[in-house]
């Protein structure tokens, strides 16, 4: 440990032996950074993730420059995850100590990938869209969403947590005890994790209580009585009647017969005549009822037969209204054909960009249901990017073979499917300057210059228009 005013390297003393200042607390301030540190490294190593990362920040707090919490710190951010914090603390490890640091290790891993890098940009824009249905009480798509999400990032906890929170909204115990079992093997100290567990122990406790209710009052009833098949019958007979003596059943059965011969003469056969006739008339007035019923039925039936074609007739004369004003059934059509089309091939850019074309955004953006807007721009937006790569590809093709005004065509619909994409922005600009574009080479470059200030091509961007101001003066 060094002197915080000299450098010098400190002693067992509380003060510091080359310039005399006193180092007592800040000696105290040290130990228990590293304190922190210690207890956050023992956590990270039984995967108790939450917990190293509360320590580490409680490291931090007391001594910011210590690089090797920070760096700590990043790594367990990147195990659960969450690849921008990681990363966040990585670069501001590096700015402290910009030699001999690991830090610069793990940022060259990420950033000299680039299929890695669009992949933690997919990961963290879906995980959002995932967010926005949630709000949107859009719950199966929210689902949806998130399991991409993990198919792309399979630790991210926070991923894991939210898929589990949908299962338990619909009741799916199982799937969601089954998410929260990879969050703790992912991290086994996270409190949300435990909470989300003990919900969902408690509701399973429940169904497998219910369900051995059942099977116990299902057992005792088959051990409580005996079954034996008699012709078509299933006979049910208490199990205490096998105990019965012979003696007692044949004398039962002899009082049984005289009860029997004398019920019959007496009770039994004008008894069975009433019944009869009754029956008779019973059955005779069910039928009626059954008939008038039945009348009654086909008459709504055909007063909702009568008013189901008056609606149909009335939907018909308004479809076709609909698709006589401005275009909007062509509209829906090329949206239903171009999501065929993506759901079909997505790696087929050159047909998904075909489909698209043909349909007109701003008709769209007037369309009055608000599922349809939001399907076109989720088609956009998962289709967008990779058609905007492949016109940027044949714009800088043509673009190399000085073919400018091919180059300008597909630029142009580059930057339609991706106006954010700071690349195909600077070298549409590029492409009008060659072009002798000048009006629509200073907007080009502009843009670039508004979004992207501070960049390389921003300042390249600012030097063109400098030249094209100059042109025009």
């Amino acid at each position: 440990m060094r002197c915080y005013n000299c450098g010098c390297q400190l002693s067992e003393k509380d003060f510091c032996t080359g310039c005399g200042a006193d180092v007592a607390l800040y000696k105290r301030i040290m130990y228990t950074s590293n304190f922190f540190y210690n207890e956050g490294l023992e956590k990270a190593n039984v995967r108790d993730l939450s917990g190293a990362v509360t320590s580490l920040r409680q490291s931090l707090k007391f001594n910011k420059n210590n690089v090797q919490a920070r760096n700590l710190l990043g790594l367990v951010y990147y195990e659960m995850g969450e690849v921008v914090k990681g990363l966040s603390e990585w670069v501001i490890s590096k700015n402290l100590r910009s030699k001999k640091n690991i830090a610069d290790d793990y940022i060259d891993m990420i950033q000299q990938n680039p299929s890695r890098l669009d992949t933690i940009n997919q990961t963290i824009k879906k995980y959002n869209l995932a967010l926005g249905y949630c709000q949107q009480d859009s719950l199966d798509l929210a689902v949806i969403q998130l399991k991409k999400v993990l198919s792309l990032n399979p630790k991210y906890v926070r991923a894991h947590q939210l898929l589990a929170l949908l299962y338990m909204k619909a009741e799916e115990w199982e799937k969601a005890g089954k998410e929260l079992d990879k969050c703790s093997r992912i991290d086994t100290g996270n409190t949300t994790t435990r909470r989300y567990r003990k919900e969902v122990d408690k509701m399973l406790e429940k169904a497998d209580s219910a369900k051995a209710k059942g099977t116990t009052r299902k057992k005792k009833i088959a051990e409580d009585t005996i079954k034996y098949q008699s012709g078509n019958e299933t006979i049910i007979q208490p199990i205490n009647h096998r105990d019965s003596k012979g003696v007692s059943v044949a004398l039962n059965i002899g009082i049984g017969i005289i009860i029997g011969v004398a019920a019959a003469c007496f009770l039994i056969l004008p008894a069975k005549e009433d019944a009869d006739t009754n029956a008779a008339q019973e059955e005779l007035r069910i039928v009626s009822e059954q008939s008038d019923k039945k009348t009654s039925t086909i008459e709504e039936l055909e007063q909702e037969l009568r008013q189901i074609r008056e609606e149909n007739e009335q939907l018909e004369q308004e479809v076709n209204d609909y698709a006589g004003n401005d275009g909007k059934m062509e509209v829906v059509d090329g949206l239903l054909n171009a999501v065929s089309v993506y759901m079909e091939s997505p790696e087929n850019t050159e047909r998904v960009g075909q489909a698209l074309e043909k349909i007109d955004a701003q008709a769209a953006e007037q369309v009055e249901s608000e599922h349809f807007r939001s399907l076109y721009r989720i088609l956009l937006t998962e289709a967008g990017p990779s058609v905007a790569a492949s016109y940027y590809k044949s714009g800088m093709d043509a673009y190399q073979k000085e073919m400018f005004e091919e180059a300008i065509e597909d630029l142009e619909k580059a930057a339609e499917y991706d106006p954010e994409n700071g690349d195909i922005l600077y070298n549409l600009g590029n492409a009008y300057r060659q072009n002798d574009n000048r009006e629509e080479a200073i907007q080009a470059y502009t843009q670039v210059v508004e979004k992207f200030p501070g960049t390389e091509r921003a300042r390249r961007s600012q030097n063109f228009l400098k030249e094209l101001n100059e042109g025009i003066e």
